[in-house]
C-alpha cells in the first residue's frame, strides 16, 4: 500500500479537502504523513467547520455534513496530532503527495513555501502520484522543475475557477471583505499563466452540487499521467477516489 504525504498550513486549510480524501485512502489500507511548518497540529478554518459569520449561507458555504464528519475524525487520528515538520519533507520518503486547499489568510504559510514546493518538484521529476484540490494547486503552479518552469507547465489542470471564487467573494464582501479572496489574482488567472496554453486549465462543469459517496459524479476531477487535480469541496470524494486509482496497491 501507498504511503501519502499532505502538507498543510498551521491553520485555515478546508476541513472538507483535508478530511475526506483522508477518510478514502486510510479505509483502503493506506497510511498518511501529514507535514505543517512547524511540527505542531494544524486546525481547519473554523468558519468552514461552524459557519459561523456565514450568516443565511452558511448552509451552502461551509463543509457539509460528510466534510464536517470526516474533520471530526481526522482531528482524532495519531497521523494529524503528530505532523511533521516542512523541514523534514526533503527527507521525508513516500509514494504519492496531496495538496489539499483553503482560502482563509492561514493558507499563506503554506501556498508560499519554497520547501512544500521543493518537494512537489521533486516528487513530480522522480513520476510519482501528486493531487491538488482548490488553491492546493497554487502550491503546484509555484513548484519549479529544473529548467524554471512550473511543473504544470505542459499538463492539464483543473482548480478553483475564476467563477466560484468571484461568485463566493461577491456574496459575502459586505462583511467579510476579502475572506474568499486569498490573493487580487484568481486561482484560475495564476494556474492559467503557469501553463503552456490557456486552454489546458480544464474549468469542468457548473458545481451545482457536492458530491457524497453514493453519487461520484457529481464532483470533478482532471488527470494529466500521474497529476490529478480537483476545484473545490465538492469535488473532494470523486477526487479521492480517482486518485486512490494512481497508488500502489498491496
Amino acid at each position: 500500500m501507498a504511503t501519502i504525504l499532505v502538507p498543510l498550513p498551521a491553520s485555515d486549510f478546508d476541513p472538507t479537502e483535508a478530511a475526506v480524501p483522508w477518510q478514502v485512502w486510510r479505509a483502503l489500507g493506506h497510511t498518511l504523513v501529514f507535514a505543517t511548518p512547524d511540527g505542531r497540529m494544524g486546525a481547519a478554518d473554523p468558519r468552514m467547520v461552524t459557519g459561523d459569520g456565514l450568516g443565511l449561507l452558511a448552509p451552502l458555504l461551509r463543509a457539509d455534513a460528510n466534510g464536517r464528519q470526516a474533520y471530526d475524525a481526522l482531528v482524532q487520528s495519531p497521523e494529524f496530532q503528530n505532523p511533521l515538520a516542512y523541514g523534514q519533507l526533503a527527507a521525508t520518503a513516500c509514494d504519492a503527495l496531496f495538496l489539499p486547499g483553503g482560502h482563509a489568510v492561514g493558507m499563506k504559510p503554506y501556498l508560499e513555501s519554497v520547501l512544500v514546493q521543493a518537494k512537489v518538484a521533486a516528487m513530480f521529476e522522480a513520476g510519482r502520484p501528486v493531487g491538488a484540490i482548490c488553491h492546493g494547486v497554487l502550491v503546484a503552479a509555484r513548484s519549479r522543475n529544473a529548467s524554471g518552469r512550473s511543473v504544470l507547465y505542459g499538463r492539464k489542470t483543473t482548480a478553483l475557477t475564476r467563477q466560484m471564487e468571484l461568485t463566493a467573494w461577491n456574496l459575502t464582501r459586505l462583511w467579510l471583505g476579502d475572506y474568499y479572496r486569498t490573493y487580487p489574482q484568481t486561482v484560475e488567472e495564476e494556474v492559467t499563466q503557469a501553463l503552456a496554453q490557456p486552454g489546458d486549465f480544464i474549468q469542468g462543469p457548473p458545481a451545482l452540487k457536492r458530491d457524497h459517496p453514493e453519487r461520484l459524479d457529481l464532483g470533478f476531477s482532471v488527470r494529466d499521467g500521474n497529476y490529478l487535480s480537483a476545484r473545490w469541496p465538492g469535488d473532494a470524494h470523486r477526487l479521492a477516489h480517482d486518485f486512490a486509482e494512481l497508488l500502489p496497491g498491496p
